[in-house]
């Protein structure tokens, strides 16, 4: 593909609810650019940009993909993104490379939890947008009832561009409001505006010229003058507003039948803003932030949006030019990791299809194979002018699961899998629980996890099952106790003699537990000493009750006694253990549980019911925050209950909810509850043996 400037360059994000329609909407642009002979569809998995062979068994996006493309001299970089919120660190990395956003509304469904979304994420980007109300043709489709509820949601500002010919199975085309011709069909052919719309037209199109008017003070003196507004300066001054975010052009269509499509990408290219017209942030001393005009000729600044793992080619890694070029077999600064990166061929990305480049120029987007240590967020610039750009902000995982291999197979490759996906995958965590010896994958959702299995199997031969993770449980004592225990045996020749007197006493909740050497006058022999407190640590190791680890617990060895033959260190070992052991069980040992901090966003109006159902799982309310309509609401809950609040919290609030979790401390754990633990540990042993 050729080089264009940066002022013909448009890098735009595709967001809506999930099922709006994005990629029949991405397919549509790609058919009408001339890039593809056909409308491929989601259904049938024939999608340029749904090429994952997990997106098509599913039907829906789980990547998010580049789809550059020419429209009438200018390159479109389009990024189809996953409407689920599993898939949210998609999201973020398309709208952070991007200048603008076209949000998708289903014309039947309207305004839905991720349209609002998204629009945050917009706002939070500052990116410019227009909406465009797809499937006009869909049952139940009515672009007025949509219209009005974006106005309520999101304000005055988004102002119809278009009305509908039509709506539902006699959708036949669009009117411009701007040029007030109507074109019907795929073709867009031409003609009157029909009777009946005649006054609709003419107060949407008042409105319109209303809104463009107020962007510049001139035309409105104009505009209330009563003169007439040219074309000319109507868009000059609607994209003025559109790139301040004064106006959101609102349009229609349907991308399964290709109707409207055309007028959205001249409206792409009329009104939304170019690389030239963002200023970059770039991050100086301190982490203050310092705005650049992007151009070719500054110093190379590119940011790494996506890292695919491929089994095959290897690490593929997405990035966009900010300022200067990127050029093909050459070195780069990766200035987040201070290292060089040997760059080899560069590439245009169209959905799997990888075209070779020399360079990609400022403001344009490209991939490369086989980078060593650059990541997803990092910069890449030149040593000698080195640059940074901040990286990209992705949400922190709030839904864990425990990775089971299948098979010992499985197990060996079960590390570099994991590797792989977590480089993929920004939001996907893996770590070790020392405690219950498990390897936790943690994400945003039980569908990001399921989908994150899936891949491991496709991609590189993993199979792995996926169950909740094991509470990692403690024990304590909480009263004093003493206990002795005589290790004696005698079987000819030597015997084994140890005697082990000592004191357990319950300390404040501290996390670990000590161990005091209280012996005088020799009873024990000081270099037996040792052999005592490695019986006591592994016999901590698993408590009485129901085989957790023993904490906040003061061990004293005060007394026994030794044999100057028979006695040795495992001898005193194994007292050590034996002692300890009967002291725990006869000082009224009771199980801790861990508990978290957590933090829950919510409107207003789910109050209520989120305070109802952290109740019913043992939560101590500690306050609320109410602002603007969202109100923040703080508890503290044991972790067994909450392991699966992603879920319900997404249940209750049909996905606008949002929360963060942290560990606080150990508390006793209610008896009642206690009693369900030990006996599924006792059922589990019986199962084992």
């Amino acid at each position: 593909m050729e080089q264009f400037p940066l002022e013909k360059i448009r890098n735009l994000v595709l967001l809506s609810h999930n099922g709006a329609g994005k990629t029949s909407l991405s397919e549509a642009i790609l058919f009408d650019c001339g890039v593809t002979n056909r409308l491929g569809k989601v259904t049938d998995g024939t999608t340029v940009s749904d090429y994952d062979p997990i997106e098509t068994k599913h039907k829906i996006s789980i990547n998010l993909s580049v789809l550059p493309c020419p429209w009438k001299g200018t390159k479109l970089n389009i990024i189809d993104t996953p409407g689920y919120a599993d898939f949210v660190a998609e999201v973020k990395a398309g709208t952070r490379v991007s200048d603008a956003a076209v949000i998708t509304v289903c014309a039947a469904s309207g305004v839905e939890v991720g349209t609002e979304q998204v629009w945050g994420y917009s706002e939070e980007a500052n990116l410019s947008r227009l909406i465009f109300v797809n499937k006009m043709d869909r049952e139940n489709a009515d672009f007025y009832k949509t219209v009005s509820a974006l106005q309520a949601k999101f304000g005055a500002r988004c102002v119809p561009l278009q009305l509908p010919i039509g709506a539902q199975h006699e959708f036949q085309g669009v009117i411009d409001l701007l040029t007030l011709n109507a074109y019907t069909g795929t073709e867009a052919k031409a003609g009157e505006i029909p009777a009946a719309l005649q006054s609709q037209v003419k107060s949407f199109r008042d409105k319109l010229i209303e809104a463009a008017a107020e962007v510049d003070d001139s035309l409105l003196e104009k505009y209330l003058g009563g003169a007439e507004l040219t074309l000319e300066e109507l868009t000059r001054s609607l994209r003025q507003g559109v790139i301040a975010g004064k106006i959101v052009p609102v349009l229609t269509g349907s991308s399964l039948k290709n109707i409207g499509i055309g007028f959205l990408l001249d409206a792409v290219n009329s009104y939304l803003p170019s690389p030239k017209e963002r200023p970059v942030a770039i991050l100086g001393e301190g982490s203050k932030t310092e705005a650049v005009t992007p151009s070719p000729e500054g110093p190379l600044a590119a940011l790494v949006f996506k890292t695919t793992a491929d089994p095959y080619v290897g690490k593929l890694t997405y990035f966009r030019v900010y300022s200067g070029v990127f050029s093909s077999n050459s070195q780069v600064w990766n200035s987040t990791r201070g290292e060089m990166e040997r760059i080899g061929q560069l590439f245009t990305v169209r959905g799997k299809t990888q075209e070779p480049v020399s360079q990609v120029g400022a403001g344009d987007i490209g991939g490369v194979a086989k980078l060593n240590t650059t990541s997803t967020g990092d910069t890449l610039s030149k040593q000698d002018k080195p640059v940074k750009l901040p990286p990209i902000a992705f949400p922190k995982p709030v839904f864990s699961q425990a990775v089971y291999p299948k098979t010992k197979t499985d197990l060996d490759k079960l590390g570099t899998a994991l590797t792989r996906l977590t480089e993929e995958e920004p939001t996907l965590q893996v770590r070790r629980d020392r405690e219950t010896g498990e390897t936790v994958l943690s994400g945003l959702g039980e569908t990001q996890l399921a989908v994150a299995a899936e891949k491991m199997q496709q991609k590189f031969g993993v199979g792995v099952n996926l169950e909740t993770p094991k509470v990692p449980f403690r024990e304590t004592v909480t009263t004093a106790t003493k206990a002795e225990y005589k290790h004696k045996k005698q079987s000819g020749g030597h015997g084994q003699y140890g005697h082990v007197m000592l004191e357990v006493e319950p300390l404040s909740r501290v996390g670990k537990y000590e161990f005091a050497d209280k012996v005088v006058g020799g009873k024990i022999p000081k270099n037996y000493i040792p052999a005592v407190e490695k019986g006591v640590h592994e016999a901590l190791q698993e408590g009485v009750l129901a085989g957790f680890p023993v904490t906040d617990v003061r061990v004293s060895v005060y007394d026994g006694s030794f044999h100057p033959v028979d006695s040795s260190e495992i001898c005193f070992k194994i007292a050590g253990a034996g002692a300890v052991k009967k002291a725990l069980s006869e000082a009224q040992p009771i199980i801790l549980e861990p508990i978290m901090n957590i933090t829950v966003t919510v409107p207003e109006d789910h109050t209520g019911d989120i305070i109802g159902d952290l109740n019913t799982k043992r939560a101590q309310l500690q306050g609320m925050n109410p602002s603007d309509g969202i109100n923040v609401i703080q508890a503290q809950a044991p972790l067994a209950e909450i392991q699966r609040y992603a879920i319900d919290l997404k249940s209750i609030t049909q996905g606008r909810g949002s929360f963060t979790t942290e560990f606080s401390h150990y508390q006793p754990m209610p008896h009642l509850n206690a009693q369900k633990v030990i006996a599924q540990k006792e059922a589990e042993k019986a199962k084992a043996a």
